[in-house]
């Protein structure tokens, strides 16, 4: 059994792609969530070759350094905590990335800092105001739905951090809201 790590697989549309491309050059996947699929067996190098360039036409690329692997294991888990969890609890961010990548919070942070030239905070903050934006433009909640959603403690403190990352209210946002969302692998 071998794992492979996979860059820019931000969304379950990125796994059904990988999935795809995995069947199609009949490697035999055991489990594939974002960032990393597990097959059922070793990649001779001339089949891991093949794969990596199928993928990289698609935007995506193995990683093989293990500090590589790592960033993009803690940008999977702040993406899968921030886009795809429904629950209301308050979550404390570090010990959700100790929990999953088994590596002190300090290690963590200070690779993430030195590698991407930006915080885990700031990159998780990033996250979250692409989900303001993504829900703006649905037009379904109210600022103050969101911000409960997203666990801001005040309509007041989304609308600051909002307006200090992207330049705009959230209402001028939404007024305005053409080619102002990003892809979740660009923020």
């Amino acid at each position: 059994m071998a794992t492979l790590f996979i860059k820019n697989m931000v969304c379950n549309r990125c796994i059904m792609v990988v999935q795809h491309e995995m069947d199609k050059n009949g490697i035999q996947i055991k489990d594939i969530k974002l960032g990393e699929v597990t097959l059922e067996n070793e990649l001779s190098v001339e089949k891991k070759k093949a794969i990596d360039k199928s993928l990289t036409l698609l935007g995506f690329e193995i990683i093989d350094d293990k500090k590589s692997r790592i960033i993009e294991q803690i940008k999977n888990v702040i993406i899968e905590q921030v886009h795809y969890h429904d629950d209301d609890a308050k979550v404390n961010l570090s010990e959700v990335l100790i929990s999953n990548l088994h590596h002190d919070y300090n290690y963590l942070s200070n690779l993430f800092s030195e590698v991407e030239g930006t915080t885990i905070e700031k990159y998780f903050i990033a996250q979250k105001i692409e989900k303001v934006k993504e829900l703006l433009v649905y037009d379904e909640l109210s600022l103050s739905e969101i911000a409960f959603q997203l666990n801001y403690s005040s309509v007041a403190y989304l609308s600051n951090q909002f307006k200090k990352v992207t330049g705009l209210t959230p209402s001028h946002f939404k007024q305005i809201k053409d080619d102002k969302r990003k892809p979740l692998d660009e923020v």
